[in-house]
Order: C-alpha cells, then structure tokens, then sequence
C-alpha cells in the first residue's frame, strides 16, 4: 500500500470486521436452507458473506423459488431465536484499535450490509456506539455491497473525498465495494484466508496491526 497520502478518516464494516457472528450468520442460513430442502455448501453459504440476503436472492431466485424475502426475513427471525446457534464474539484487537483512532481525533463511519438495529446493538456491546460519526446500514442503500454505493454515502456522511478515506472490512464483497468507491482497503483475515483477500490494499489478521495513518504493518 501507498503511504504518500496519509489518510483523513475510515469506515469500518461491522459484521467480521469488529464482531464475529459470521459463524452464527452461516449456521442461520444453512438452517435456512435446510429448512426448505435446499443443497448447499460452504460455497453457496459464503455467498452471503458480506452481503445483504436480499441482494443475493435476487441474483439468483433459485435459491429460494416462489418464496418471498418477506417470508425468509420472518423464518430468519425465528431461526435466530434458537438457543445453539454459534455465539456472537467479540473482537478486541478491533474495539482498541477503533479507541485508538478516536483519540487521535480521526472521524469514522460504519458501512454495513447488516440493518440499523443489529449494527446500533452491536457497537453498544461493544462499548464504541459513541465514536462513530454514523451509520450506513441495509436499509440505507438501493443498492447492496459489492457496489459502492454504501461506502459513497458513508464519505458523504463524513464529508470526506473517498480518495482520503480508508475502508476496513473483511469479506471480498466488501473489498470489491470500497475499491469500487475509490477508497484504500485494509482487510482482516476473520472470515477468510489471505489469498481470498488479495484484492485489499492490506491484509492483517488483527486491525491492532496497522501502523495508521502510515497503512503499514507495525514493526515492519
């Protein structure tokens, strides 16, 4: 990555980027999937990896024919209701390093694929609800990740020129969507392995990692 011009301000995905509920979303699905006798595997599940459920389906209706996203969004509902789904973790190395960028006065936002009410729960559990300058979140877009809408409504939401902002994520959709945006993209291997990321200006396996606002590894 390029460290001629330092960035101004970040936008952070939420969902593998500052918790880990990627193994509860998969399993949610999956049950899904199961539920109307529906083949899958680790392929068709991490198609949703990032992305809003709704994006995916219409991209292929197969998945799910003559059932409407309405009726999905209840039984998901409903599925996420089950005691042993996988739990939600935190992600510590994330909540230090976004404490790290308030007090150095850098401004940021969230761009997720997530809705307003899981994103605004998660960053109170989180205890970093405050440090955000906003949110973008499913509802907010017409159009989901991998398209750049979402990160260009976040640097609206900043007022930042996308050029000096850095986008964190964790999903080659979310990748795709800030590179997309015109952004610089550090990518954290949670969800997925180095090679599957190599689209990212940066990979780490913990945001603690990044040497900001240089974008390099620390101690390299």
């Amino acid at each position: 990555m390029t460290a001629e011009v330092h960035p101004r301000a970040a936008l952070f995905d939420l969902d593998g980027t500052l918790i880990n509920s990627e193994p509860r979303s998969m399993a949610t699905w999956s049950r899904l999937l199961d539920a109307h006798g529906i083949p899958h595997d680790d392929t068709v599940l991490h198609r949703f990896m990032g992305r809003r459920g709704a994006d995916v389906l219409a991209e292929d209706p197969s998945l799910f024919p003559g059932v409407t996203w309405d009726v999905l969004v209840a039984e998901i509902q409903e599925i996420g209701r089950h005691p042993d789904l996988p739990p939600v973790l935190d992600l510590p190395e994330s909540a230090t390093f976004l404490r790290r960028l308030h007090a150095e006065g850098t401004p940021f936002g969230l761009v997720t694929s997530a809705g307003r009410a899981w994103a605004e729960l998660s960053l109170t559990r989180l205890g970093v609800d405050a440090l955000f300058k906003g949110l973008v979140t499913a509802g907010d877009v017409v159009h989901g990740k991998p398209h750049p809408q979402g990160y260009l409504a976040g640097a609206d939401l900043l007022g930042i020129a996308p050029e000096h902002i850095v986008v964190f994520e964790d999903t080659p959709a979310g990748i795709e969507a800030g590179k997309a945006a015109g952004m610089r993209v550090v990518a954290i291997t949670t969800t997925h392995d180095k090679a599957k990321l190599s689209g990212a200006d940066l990979v780490v396996d913990h945001l603690t990692e990044v040497d900001w606002p240089r974008l390099a590894l620390r101690g390299r």
